[in-house]
């Protein structure tokens, strides 16, 4: 026999009415979604309101309801921006707590502010509502992160150091032209959730349990009580959809990626082995038995936690793979991979924005690195080019000349004409190489003599970084 207690607990619940027995203990512990929507409580609010408004208006309750209604719905969120609203387990979530909450304080207009909707349209909702404003805010510190970008940029723009493919050095590039390239990572990533944010911005709200209901709503006036674009057009679709969650987290994952790449290069460039760099002591951390050690924890964690977004990416994947029309409780478990990811890139965000303007770079080694590994080859090369030489046989003969660099272990720059011109195999009386060749071999040759869109001459570095503060300020 059923304990009162759990009986009492069975009689609080929305659906008690079809049900003999109580939720086990165990059950309602395990479907409980209270531990973490929680988060949505004002944005549920919000969509109540609206909808109870359109509900007044429409004459499906009455004005007096409604006022009740608010009143009741002011007095909750009171409570629970004071901490004070006693949250009850078995009231399963945010949704049947609140709304159990406002039944008691005004009686019946409580109950009635269920009317044309369901759970399941109620919580598509709620999470477009939270997702939206989160959008936002990343949008606010992603911009203030492209403008940190730029700024190291422009200070930098001439500042010469060694470009890697496969982590060997390959030409000489500018640190602003490098940091851009990060610039043009995030601002795809920006492009990409404001493109998410216009999906997301659909309300589901009307579409009820599965098939719509058969008061006469207005979704379009709660759509725009509530600032959405539209509303979703299938009922099916609208309770059961989740592609903008995983949108957003596709979006947010290869945010992730950029952020994982650039914090490689900063571990890289700190270490001594490179030198490039430097970060100030407070994002990095010391160790508990090398007393000598600053390891810079901050750009370990957010190449870490790349992984931990892609994870929630994979889950909603997972998640709504096999999934039927309409709603299944499955959906229950989106919240928390979206939770997550939202927190992880709004709290690296934060602190990369803040990270990256105390970057303080060391221009003479970055310079000497950029002399060593034979990095001025191609431009050997284009001079023989522009010679008139093949572009296969100028790639030839350099790569003889290096040879012999590699011999006398010296650079490019070092060897004499004579030995240049016989290097490549060249005919000393063809006046195939000139003296002029020298300011090309040297790395500051080589990055001025980029000078295109798209290039690393410092006259385009500071060009590429004036459109980007015209861009950011649309």
């Amino acid at each position: 026999m059923s304990s009162p207690k759990n009986s009492l607990a069975n009689k609080s619940k929305a659906w008690s009415g079809r049900f003999a027995e109580p939720v086990a203990a165990l059950v309602q512990a395990y479907t409980s979604s209270l531990h973490f929507d929680q988060r949505l409580a004002l944005v549920d609010i919000a969509g109540s309101l609206a909808h109870a408004e359109m509900l007044a208006a429409q004459k499906i309750i009455s004005k007096s309801d409604f006022l009740a209604i608010q009143k009741g719905m002011a007095q909750i969120e009171k409570e629970i921006l004071a901490g004070k609203f006693d949250w009850q387990l078995a009231l399963e979530d945010v949704h049947l707590n609140i709304e159990a909450r406002l039944t008691k304080l005004i009686g019946d207009a409580g109950k009635r502010l269920h009317t044309g909707r369901s759970r399941n349209d109620q919580v598509a909702t709620d999470i477009r509502l939270w997702l939206r404003t989160e959008i936002d805010q990343i949008l606010v510190d992603l911009k203030r992160l492209r403008t940190a970008l730029l700024d190291q940029a422009e200070k930098h723009a001439a500042t010469i150091m060694p470009g890697h493919t496969h982590l060997q050095v390959a030409q000489p590039v500018t640190f602003g032209h490098h940091l851009m390239a990060y610039y043009e990572m995030f601002t795809r990533d920006a492009q990409r959730l404001t493109d998410c944010r216009r999906r997301v911005n659909q309300l589901p709200l009307g579409a009820a349990a599965l098939a719509g209901t058969s008061y006469p709503i207005d979704r379009e006036r709660v759509a725009k009580t509530l600032g959405f674009e539209g509303v979703c057009q299938n009922s099916l679709d609208a309770v059961s959809d989740r592609d903008f969650a995983i949108e957003f987290c596709a979006a947010a994952a290869m945010f992730m990626m950029h952020v994982s790449r650039l914090s490689e290069e900063l571990i890289l460039w700190l270490s001594p082995r490179f030198g490039f760099i430097d970060l100030p002591d407070r994002f990095c951390t010391g160790s508990s038995i090398m007393p000598q050690k600053k390891n810079p924890d901050v750009p370990e964690l957010a190449r870490g936690k790349t992984g931990r977004v892609n994870g929630d990416l994979i889950a909603l994947l997972t998640l709504m793979k096999g999934q039927p029309l309409a709603y299944n409780k499955d959906n229950q478990e989106d919240k928390e991979p979206l939770f997550d990811a939202v927190d992880t890139i709004a709290q690296t965000l934060q602190i990369f924005a803040d990270m990256v303007p105390q970057i303080s770079v060391n221009q003479e080694i970055m310079l000497s690195a950029a002399e060593e590994g034979f990095a001025t080859a191609t431009d050997l090369a284009d001079y023989l080019v522009k010679k008139g030489m093949p572009f296969r046989d100028a790639h030839e003969s350099v790569a003889h000349a290096v040879k012999l660099c590699v011999k006398k272990n010296c650079a490019l720059s070092d060897l004499s004409l004579a030995d240049l011109i016989k290097a490549c195999g060249l005919n000393p009386k063809s006046n195939s190489i000139d003296k002029d060749v020298f300011t090309l071999l040297s790395p500051k040759g080589s990055v001025h003599s980029r000078n295109h869109i798209g290039g690393t001459a410092p006259k385009q570095v500071l060009a590429a970084i004036k459109r980007a503060r015209t861009s950011l300020k649309k």
